[in-house]
């Protein structure tokens, strides 16, 4: 109901611009005004490919079409699996005398949909456990998520290793060894979800792009959601396999969409109960705890 809402949104001094949300809040609606500590509340888990979900291209071929090396990447590439490809790559830059810092600049003007750094920020403010599980490397991920500011969101990388060593050269090695089929052989990205399941009960919410995406779908389960990008490999492998996919599929286009899609399913994701006992109790630090959470509920009312 909208006087209800109005009413919500009152008691917790929200802004006038969600007062006439008719929907699921905005990331700006939820950041603006908020200024307390977010709590993990939900048992939500948040896991995001890297390349092509977070930024919009692969950070592997980036780095190398910036920095001249596109030509020698492509006479190489028939030759060895791509991890290989790229810690050959890395130690060939090196020797053409580029530095970890003219990487670090690369990765720092890489491109990203404005709106997928605010989704972040707003899913990590609303308590959800992020995550990343990507087949980059370490080195790429941390420099670009840093540089955007949201490196302390995620609570944890699964990617390659990857390292500069004692001679100012990256290195990046394989991630592990493992027997999937589906999979390239240096990760398996269902095998993660494998483990971040056995942590204890806790509802996903997946969102890639690529093959390699498609054997974590298949590890989800009902009340989960895959988020595959529309007309992207893993997008094509669903719609080929749908029997095998447990969750629900939510596809998008854009970090636009991204960002309206997964606030959505966390909004509709988060127990009204749960947050309705929190306005129970007397406790003003346990009603300040619920303020990020029933913003997203109020908009639903």
């Amino acid at each position: 109901m909208r006087g209800d809402r109005m009413k919500r949104a009152s008691m917790l001094n929200l802004p006038a611009s969600f007062l006439l949300s008719p929907s699921t809040p905005t990331s700006d609606q939820i950041l603006t005004g908020v200024s307390i500590i977010p709590v993990t509340m939900s048992g939500i888990v948040v896991i995001f490919d890297f390349d092509k979900t977070i930024i919009d291209v692969d950070s592997d071929n980036w780095v190398v079409d910036e920095l001249g090396a596109t030509d020698l990447f492509n006479q190489l590439l028939p030759t060895m699996p791509w991890n290989s490809l790229m810690a050959r790559m890395m130690e060939e830059l090196h020797l053409q005398g580029k530095t970890i810092e003219d990487i670090k600049q690369v990765l720092h003007r890489v491109p990203i949909h404005p709106r997928v750094v605010p989704a972040i920020k707003a899913a990590y403010a609303l308590g959800c456990d992020l995550r990343v599980v990507s087949d980059a490397n370490m080195f790429f991920i941390e420099t670009i998520l840093k540089h955007l500011g949201i490196r302390e969101c995620f609570s944890e990388i699964n990617t390659n290793p990857g390292f500069v060593d004692e001679e100012g050269k990256l290195r990046i090695l394989p991630f592990h060894d493992h027997g999937c089929n589906l999979c390239p052989p240096n990760m398996c990205k269902g095998k993660i979800i494998e483990r971040i399941q056995g942590e204890g009960m806790k509802r996903m919410i997946y969102l890639g792009d690529g093959a390699g995406d498609f054997c974590p779908s298949t590890k989800l389960v009902e009340g989960d959601y895959m988020m595959p990008r529309k007309d992207f490999p893993v997008w094509k492998l669903i719609c080929e396999n749908r029997h095998l996919v447990k969750a629900d599929v939510r596809e998008w286009n854009d970090g636009e969409e991204l960002e309206c899609i997964l606030l959505q399913l966390m909004a509709s994701m988060i127990s009204i109960k749960e947050m309705e006992n929190c306005v129970d109790n007397n406790d003003t630090n346990q009603l300040l705890d619920c303020k990020l959470e029933r913003i997203a509920l109020g908009a639903l009312a």
